[in-house]
């Protein structure tokens, strides 16, 4: 929830609800010990993994795509050994990566998996009939995905058919926390009879696991799942030509020189990379990695319908296109797309918001809020580019969504939420391009 900018103070303990998921990754705790190194380009992994071991470290995961790996160090003497070896470029901390995601929504579900749910008759999210239903002609055919987050449900009837591709946290990528399934569900839910539909439901989902069952990861964890696109984009069938992270940290795009190779690598390869914001409205996104990347398009949260108003000094309720309370912003933002289906305003004038509609891990569906929404809605869409023209570049695509956006120059609306800093730019609405 967030209080309106007009609205009577609230107490502290009301506060740190609005300010709670908005600030969480403030609070990211770094496992000691952990490095990511880069080498000279020209050192193999049999050359990167005897390195470590004569720095007296231990090895992590030995990237392909790039020139490095992660490592455990004992103590400074190894760091030290580390830092000194002419081959070694950088050694930087492995810093810890979280799920984008706001808060429980209102009704229709928690954000906590578990759970069995019954199926119920199809119905079109409010988010998926704001960036254009999918139709024959422009459904994603052809056209593979990789969900890099907590694992998808991969017995869900509605993601029947996912891929169990990479998990950086075991065999499996069944997802054991439900933020992945909700994600997977909104780029490609089936179009079938049952739970919801997703913005591109004929696209192949590939479920890449980066995230463990509380929604947290790391640098490594995340490289090794963009490494093992990198390595297999084009091996698999469909080939991958979109990833989705709805998922970040603070940072910069310098502070992991291995991580910014391997978003230039993708890049070059044809694979355009979606990601969320980030769920800090005090904050730009030129400091939320990876959104941050100029390789990646990074999203922003509005609403997709109008919600309810029972606060007196409010004029009237929190209009469709409505930038969402707790999104990020920034000038590196792409385009902004649903990240909650409304924002209903209480009598006390708080704002709650009322999530997205999208696959629950047991079966059926439940609703959630964030930037991790609206990230996966551009996804699906720019699947749906691929599907049209397969020879477009990630760069085409991205210039294509900003083209195609629906109320440029209007939308997003400002949010009435106190912790909402507007950016001054109004990019619009992202759109799927109708059947040709």
């Amino acid at each position: 929830m967030a209080k309106l900018k007009f609205a009577p103070r609230v107490s502290a303990s009301s506060l740190a609800v609005v300010l709670l998921f908005g600030s969480a990754h403030v609070l990211f705790a770094q496992d000691a010990g952990k490095y990511i190194v880069q080498f000279r380009a020209d050192v193999g992994p049999g050359a990167r993994r005897a390195a470590v071991e004569n720095a007296a470290a231990a090895v992590g995961v030995v990237y392909t795509g790039v020139s490095a790996a992660s490592v455990r160090v004992p103590n400074e003497r190894a760091l030290r050994a580390l830092r000194n070896r002419p081959d070694v470029v950088s050694v930087i901390p492995d810093r810890a990566v979280f799920a984008d995601q706001e808060a429980a929504a209102k009704s229709g579900g928690s954000n906590k998996p578990g759970g069995g749910g019954s199926p119920q008759a199809q119905v079109i999210p409010a988010g998926v009939a704001r960036v254009g239903a999918p139709q024959p002609g422009s459904n994603g055919s052809g056209i593979g995905v990789a969900v890099l987050d907590t694992g998808v449900d991969l017995t869900h009837p509605d993601l029947a058919g996912t891929v169990n591709a990479f998990s950086a946290f075991g065999p499996s990528c069944m997802d054991d926390n439900g933020h992945g399934t909700h994600v997977a569900g909104i780029i490609a839910a089936h179009n079938n009879t049952i739970d919801v539909v997703g913005v591109a439901p004929a696209a192949q989902v590939y479920c890449v696991k980066v995230l463990d069952g509380s929604g947290s990861g790391s640098d490594e964890s995340l490289m090794a799942g963009l490494d093992w696109v990198l390595s297999n984009h084009a091996l698999v069938q469909p080939a991958i030509r979109v990833i989705n992270m709805s998922l970040g940290r603070p940072g910069t795009v310098d502070d992991n020189p291995a991580m910014r190779d391997l978003f230039a690598a993708l890049e070059a390869v044809g694979v355009s990379i979606v990601a969320s914001a980030g769920n800090d409205a005090s904050a730009d996104v030129s400091g939320q990695i990876p959104a941050a990347y100029p390789q990646v398009a990074a999203i922003a949260s509005t609403t997709a319908a109008g919600g309810s108003n029972q606060c007196r000094f409010l004029s009237g309720p929190v209009a469709a296109d409505t930038a969402s309370y707790f999104t990020t912003d920034g000038a590196h933002v792409l385009i902004s797309a649903p990240g909650e289906e409304r924002e209903d305003v209480s009598r006390s004038c708080l704002i709650q918001s009322v999530g997205i509609l999208s696959t629950k891990l047991g079966g059926g569906t439940t609703r959630m809020s964030g930037t991790s929404m609206a990230s996966p809605h551009v996804a699906g869409v720019a699947a749906r580019y691929y599907q049209q023209n397969p020879s477009y570049s990630p760069s085409d695509v991205r210039a294509w969504i900003v083209l195609d956006a629906a109320r440029p120059g209007v939308a997003p609306l400002n949010s009435p939420g106190s912790q909402y800093t507007f950016d001054g730019v109004r990019e619009g609405i992202a759109q799927a391009p109708p059947a040709p």
